[in-house]
């Protein structure tokens, strides 16, 4: 899918900047071997001073509103990102009824989340998952986000190759097996068998997607 910062000049190099297509990620999202929409949202970080900040906000609203309809049209879940833009996004979400046709009335996840555990409540009242990934690792600032929202509504992730989970360098490059750091970390915070984090986790997976 298209991402929010693929909208506009966020990384100094015009050849990534891409105009949303409706018909043309439509008849992408048709196809069987995709399971999901995404990664799709917003982005506020990635901003500077030369830019026109509220118009690719629009811009970005406009298309996340799109990736939704397409969403709805082939029934299958969203993948979104969002970075300094939890607000707003709660805000698009609530006004557009994302409840899918299937019997599985989940509409996806809301990826590499960092808000607080009452943020997360609305997103998972929306019918999303939360997805944690080595960023909850980095200190005991998320535990509380951990404890407080149900195993059921957590997926885990790498987002390979970035965000490495400590005990690892930081640095280095991240890789799926990595993602036993954060089931780690999840079963810790809870006070729990990592073995059940794994298969929960698993399970929400193939849940959503449908695999």
């Amino acid at each position: 899918a298209l991402h929010p910062l693929h909208l506009f000049d966020a990384y100094g190099d015009e050849e990534i900047v891409e105009e949303f297509d409706y018909d043309k990620y439509l008849a992408l999202a048709k196809d069987k071997n995709i399971i999901a929409i995404g990664e799709v949202g917003l982005d506020y970080h990635h901003f500077d001073e030369n830019d026109d900040i509220e118009k690719i906000k629009k811009l970005q609203k406009e298309v996340l509103i799109d990736f939704i309809k397409i969403a709805h049209e082939v029934n299958k879940p969203l993948v979104i990102h969002c970075w300094d833009g939890y607000d707003d996004l709660l805000e698009l979400l609530s006004k557009h009824n994302l409840q899918h046709k299937s019997e599985i009335k989940q509409c996806g996840v809301i990826h590499s989340f960092i808000g607080s555990w009452q943020a997360a409540q609305k997103f998972i009242n929306l019918g999303f998952k939360i997805g944690l990934n080595g960023i909850v690792t980095y200190s005991e600032s998320y535990d509380k986000l951990i404890r407080n929202i149900d195993l059921s509504d957590i997926l885990i992730e790498t987002d390979c190759p970035y965000l490495t989970p400590a005990p690892l360098d930081r640095e280095s490059r991240n890789e799926p097996l990595n993602v036993k750091y954060v089931a780690q970390k999840i079963a810790d915070a809870r006070c729990i068998e990592i073995d059940h984090v794994i298969e929960t986790t698993t399970k929400n997976a193939k849940k959503l997607f449908g695999i």
